[in-house]
């Protein structure tokens, strides 16, 4: 029979308490900043969506909670005409992108050729120049080859940014994969067109889903370019959106702007959980 300690069994149940008292959560200067923080940038955001349901028409005072604004906004036909327009757009350019952002990722990082170091800083330049340089010098480039804004100049344009965004995600998924999966297949047999098919391809696809949901939803919010680019009878969400709010915000455009938030939202979520899958992937 064993005979215990009683002060070692008194030094063991103090430690206990000791980790159970350090794992309990403890407020800190930085959680609180933090929190005060995040507070401050949604505020606005939690503002927005309670006058969404605002009965009153001008937004000055809480009168009552309604669902008309929601209601005469599936009513709009400008509206959704905008919405329509701004979705063909996007998944326009989106889909040409997705091409040639994938190609021109898997070039940078498999090939060597003159001029490959000037090239990629070029490619990534839509990343950091500001919006209305790109649409500046778009309108200015679409005048100089006598091309007439239309709705295929906008999406021309959007190709523009979101190729570079499609190539930086593949990029980044080709910076995690093994570079001799493709060189073994080759040697089992494989032409170079079936092993980037069969095996580089299908591992690329979560980086360049995320890399297109994020181009989406930059496509959709963008109103400079567009406004730039757009030629007579295409008119873009924001475009139309700018137009209404010249003479004060509606609920109807607070109510749109709150199912936005929440479609954009859910992309977002969406373009994160296809990156986090992929990065858990074994390469």
């Amino acid at each position: 029979m064993l005979d215990l300690d009683p002060a070692s069994t008194d030094s063991q149940e103090a430690l206990a308490d000791a980790m159970a008292r350090s794992r309990k959560p403890r407020l800190t200067w930085q959680g609180a900043f933090t929190s005060v923080m995040f507070f401050l940038m949604y505020l606005p955001i939690l503002v927005l969506t309670v006058y969404s349901f605002n009965q009153s028409p001008y937004s000055a005072g809480w009168t009552g909670f309604t669902l008309e604004w929601y209601a005469k906004l599936l009513r709009d036909g400008r509206i959704l005409g905008a919405l329509q327009t701004s979705l063909a757009v996007g998944l326009g350019a989106v889909l040409v992108s997705a091409v040639l952002g994938t190609t021109m990722a898997v070039g940078l990082a498999r090939y060597r050729f003159w001029g490959k170091g000037l090239y990629l800083g070029m490619s990534y330049l839509p990343l950091i120049v500001p919006d209305i340089a790109i649409a500046v010098a778009t309108l200015v480039f679409l005048a100089a080859l006598t091309i007439p804004l239309s709705f295929w100049t906008i999406v021309a344009a959007h190709i523009v940014f979101c190729l570079a965004y499609i190539a930086l995600a593949v990029s980044t998924r080709l910076a995690d994969l093994n570079p001799y999966l493709e060189e073994a297949a080759q040697d089992l047999g494989a032409t170079p067109v079936q092993s980037f098919f069969q095996v580089l391809l299908p591992q690329l696809v979560p980086g360049i889903m995320s890399g297109c949901l994020l181009a989406f939803v930059l496509s959709l919010d963008d109103f400079l370019i567009a406004s730039f680019t757009a030629g007579g009878g295409a008119t873009t969400l924001p475009m139309e959106i700018f137009s209404r709010i010249r003479t004060g915000v509606k609920p109807d455009v607070n109510a749109l702007s709150v199912l936005l938030l929440l479609g954009s939202g859910a992309i977002a979520f969406a373009a994160e959980w296809l990156r986090f899958q992929s990065e858990k992937k074994p390469s």
